[in-house]
């Protein structure tokens, strides 16, 4: 595996660990929890991650393109950069992973996380099979972040 040339991947390394390590270490930065205790500030910080979840799939979008093909390069970058932060959005919307459907986002969200850092660029594979599968799981994994998002959101306004 050659990580020289992938700094999102570093960086979103750093952050996936970052989180965990606070998590698990139970450190607080408690005016941030109490911000998240705050109605309005979990629906921006809500909006927030939403918007990140809906802006990866303009890679998906921009690929599927005729006319858009030729920015698909330029975007794959944006979609890794903001995959790289994508922890740090997620903790500033949560510090904690959730229970019941919102436990089985955090995981499956961060499992995709981890599965976009290790992309074909940094496992340097050119197996085709290996390829469609890395791309099918990150791609369903994606697909299934983005309906529990949608259910949790109807959760949110539903219940509020």
């Amino acid at each position: 595996m050659i990580l020289s040339n992938n700094k999102s991947t570093y960086l979103g390394l750093f952050l996936f660990v970052a989180y965990f390590v606070q998590f698990f270490f139970k450190i607080e930065w408690s005016g941030l929890e109490e911000f998240q205790q705050d109605q309005m500030y979990k629906r921006w910080s809500g909006l927030l991650v939403a918007l990140l979840i809906v802006f990866q799939w303009l890679l998906s979008v921009v690929r599927t393109s005729k006319k858009l093909r030729k920015y698909a390069m330029p975007m794959q970058n944006v979609h890794k950069w903001l995959g790289a932060l994508s922890p740090l959005v997620f903790y500033f919307h949560s510090v904690s992973l959730g229970y019941g459907y919102l436990l089985l986002l955090s995981y499956i969200f961060f499992s995709n996380t981890i599965l976009g850092y290790f992309n074909l660029d940094v496992i340097k594979s050119n197996n085709e099979t290996f390829f469609k599968g890395w791309m099918i799981s990150h791609v369903a994994l994606s697909l299934i972040i983005t309906i529990l998002m949608v259910f949790h959101i109807v959760m949110v306004f539903y219940y509020k």
